[in-house]
């Protein structure tokens, strides 16, 4: 995708604007999950494990689900000394969210991967998940 298009420069970024004018960033378009129709934010989602205190760091990505067409699965950092299974972050996060917002999936992972600033790679995630799931499919960035 071309970055400057007439005039304008095009980040990705998908945000709302309120009667005041303000604008909220929601998230990267690519990185919005589409669940049977529904447009997920995979930054609200992610805050919500953020607020579980077993979790230290939380990374949400779309994946295939044969009736609604993607469901969000979070990759998860824990925290030193902290446990907490996959059943239990998917009911905090059903307490949490709109039911088809909530996670339907964790993958416990000892890191993220990051660029060099510590933004973290989701399309390195997105990949792992297609590889482990015996899929061809790749995602870029």
């Amino acid at each position: 995708m071309e970055t400057i298009r007439n005039g304008w420069l095009h980040t990705g970024d998908m945000a709302t604007v309120d009667k005041y004018g303000n604008i909220d960033i929601v998230d990267r378009k690519k990185d919005v999950i589409i669940s049977g129709g529904e447009n997920i934010s995979s930054i609200e989602v992610e805050g919500v494990l953020y607020d579980h205190p077993a979790v230290l760091e939380a990374a949400v990505i779309a994946v295939p689900h044969e009736k609604w067409g993607e469901t969000p699965h979070a990759y998860i950092v824990l925290r030193e000394k902290e446990q907490v299974t996959e059943r239990e972050l998917i009911a905090f996060s059903r307490e949490k969210l709109a039911h088809f917002k909530a996670i339907t999936g964790v993958t416990f992972v000892k890191e993220l991967p990051k660029t060099a600033s510590g933004k973290i790679q989701k399309v390195h995630l997105r990949n792992e998940y297609w590889e482990a799931n015996g899929k061809t499919g790749r995602f870029v960035n």
